[in-house]
């Protein structure tokens, strides 16, 4: 086993300008910066909301180990019948247990065991879920310690209800990461347990846009309450996450860095 990892952690991936650059990029990035593991939120991959299994397969085959989801799950048709056959998709962990899907990813590299879960926020959220805290806690028990490093997601709208999981679980995790808002935060750091945070990881997507999608339809409905289609914006294109180095000694973290790549 390495005595460290380099995990690059990336937030929402919306729509086809984004899935673009990550088939065309990733490989070179992850050499680049020495990166041994990739996760993306890929729940807006497709045309802004949703994943289909097409989309999965090329973000897995690009090179991100791991796709995370989030409340837009189940916007695509027949994605309930597919994901159960992608074993590296991770869905919220607190969604009814009847739901397909897998709670908990784990996979192996270079020696060390890496687990990954996502859980939905409650606050202000429409989609119905249990407790995020409860759900995450139940997983890490049944992880019973046979993972090095585990990563924990929290896809949530309240700043504060993301701080506050990130609490909880310093110590427990090896980080703790948010996403939803499409929005990267400036305050990520090492909590002073070991578990590396930060709010948001931003988003993957055209940056020249209201969160992603074309601007006037934005606030166009945004001013006069009429309904708008919100295509996917194209310009300005770029990835954004973290990195977070992992002792894997302890499965704690030593250092996390924002991470920003702009499309040339």
């Amino acid at each position: 086993m390495q005595s460290s990892l380099k995990v690059l952690y990336l937030g929402d991936v919306v729509g086809r300008p984004a899935r673009e650059f990550i088939a065309s990029s990733l490989a070179s990035m992850r050499r680049t910066h020495d990166i041994d593991v990739v996760v993306a939120n890929g729940e807006n991959a497709t045309s802004g909301a949703g994943i289909t299994r097409e989309h999965a397969e090329l973000l897995h085959g690009a090179g991100v180990d791991v796709i995370t989801l989030g409340d837009h799950i189940w916007d695509r048709h027949g994605f309930e019948r597919d994901i159960d056959a992608l074993e590296y998709v991770c869905r919220p962990a607190n969604l009814p247990n009847e739901c397909p899907g897998r709670t908990f990813v784990v996979f192996e590299r270079k020696g060390v065991k890496i687990g990954v879960c996502v859980v939905l926020g409650r606050l202000f959220m429409k989609i119905n879920a249990a407790c995020p805290f409860e759900a995450a806690e139940r997983i890490l028990k049944s992880s019973g310690g046979n993972v090095d490093v585990f990563l924990a997601e929290i896809h949530a709208e309240a700043t504060s209800e993301k701080i506050a999981f990130g609490w909880h679980f310093d110590g427990k995790v090896s980080a703790v990461v948010g996403t939803h808002t499409h929005v990267q935060t400036a305050d990520e750091r090492v909590l002073p347990k070991g578990t590396a945070y930060i709010s948001d990881l931003g988003m993957c997507g055209s940056h020249e846009s209201v969160i992603g999608r074309e601007i006037l339809p934005v606030l166009h409905s945004i001013r006069l309450g009429m309904p708008q289609k919100f295509a996917v914006a194209t310009e300005d294109v770029r990835l954004n996450g973290a990195i977070i180095y992992v002792a894997t000694s302890s499965g704690l973290a030593k250092k996390i860095s924002r991470f920003s790549e702009k499309m040339s």
